[in-house]
């Protein structure tokens, strides 16, 4: 079977959708099963630019019907709505929906419009946890039974860590308002004034709307040179910060899933998280919850999780069991049978 993809993702710096889209190309290069179809990956030539709605809507059915795809793969919230070929779509969360008001308002009604659209066109969805399930079907209206919900692998990003003094707390992942750094930064001054070894690192492209500006934050708690804050680092530079790090912290009140989290516990870091359906679901009792992202609530988290070996080893010894739930091998099968049962039913994929 020939399995068209959207593959703007892979293009530029990959992060999130991405990096989802590459681990499943990379597993399925290697499983038995998918070496009976050929993958074809779809994108604009040259850079991401001009490879937005336009292209994915105008351009995007033709080459899919030109190379003789049984089936069309988007994997990055949205697709075509009017699909040459019966087209699976995967949608990751549905925040844009469930809260407008955390996007600005052209951009927040562009995906409310084209995320449903597709999503109604589809001939599956594919999600990432009952939850996002769950929010899929209360605020798009796409019948449960359309939905397959497929968790995703985790990969350590440290490679045989063993145990040596650590003084950084990381935060990893692109930067909305819903994620709560500049809580994180204030929780971190606090603690921060009696352990003046410790710093903070943040990693993550700033797309809060309205804009907040983190260096200007870091400065106002007097910590400029304790707080980093980069917009992109390399994967050789990333797993040196997992690996230099004593403690992870994702303060997020809406996930389709959370993937950072998870490869910090993997990576052997112990996490604090906001308390979510979401997060509960996906890393259970391998981590430190707070009820709220206030700084003193945020700053009595992170001292239990860097200065009690008690909760640090609770958290750690339950994360093999929470990991255990995460293989990419698995999610790329997963996902290569709803692609396969998909094009095997015809052309409106039912």
């Amino acid at each position: 079977m020939r399995i068209a993809i959207d593959a703007r993702e892979l293009q530029g710096k990959p992060t999130g959708v991405g990096r989802f889209l590459a681990e499943l190309l990379a597993a399925w290069k290697t499983m038995p099963e998918a070496q009976a179809h050929e993958f074809i990956t779809l994108a604009p030539e040259g850079s991401s630019s001009g490879g937005g709605t336009l292209w994915e809507q105008m351009v995007l059915p033709t080459i899919a019907r030109n190379a003789g795809a049984a089936v069309l793969f988007a994997p990055a919230y949205s697709g075509p709505i009017l699909p040459p070929v019966p087209m699976v779509v995967a949608i990751h969360d549905v925040s844009f929906a469930a809260h407008p008001d955390w996007f600005a308002w052209r951009e927040g009604a562009r995906r409310r419009i084209v995320v449903r659209l597709a999503a109604r066109a589809a001939a599956r969805v594919v999600t990432i946890s009952e939850f996002s399930k769950r929010e899929i079907v209360a605020h798009l209206g796409i019948d449960a039974s359309k939905i397959t919900v497929v968790y995703p692998g985790v990969t350590s990003m440290v490679v045989g860590r063993g145990f040596t003094p650590r003084q950084t707390i990381l935060f990893v992942g692109s930067i909305f308002n819903r994620r709560h750094v500049p809580e994180l930064m204030q929780g971190f001054a606090r603690l921060a004034g009696a352990h003046p070894e410790l710093h903070l690192e943040i990693v993550g492209d700033n797309r809060t709307s309205p804009h907040v500006d983190l260096e200007a934050v870091a400065h106002a708690a007097g910590l400029a040179h304790r707080i980093h804050v980069r917009s992109y680092v390399p994967d050789d530079q990333l797993r040196s910060l997992y690996a230099s790090s004593a403690a992870f912290v994702f303060l997020s009140e809406y996930e389709g899933f959370g993937l950072t989290p998870l490869e910090a516990l993997a990576s052997g870091l112990p996490v604090l998280l906001l308390d979510t359906p979401v997060a509960r679901e996906i890393c259970g009792g391998a981590a430190m919850y707070v009820p709220h992202a206030e700084p003193a609530l945020i700053e009595e988290a992170l001292r239990a999780l860097l200065f009690d070996p008690h909760e640090r080893d609770r958290i750690l010894g339950a994360a093999k069991d929470v990991l255990g739930r995460y293989s990419w091998t698995d999610c790329a099968r997963r996902v290569l049978n709803v692609l396969v049962e998909t094009g095997n039913r015809g052309p409106k994929g039912s």
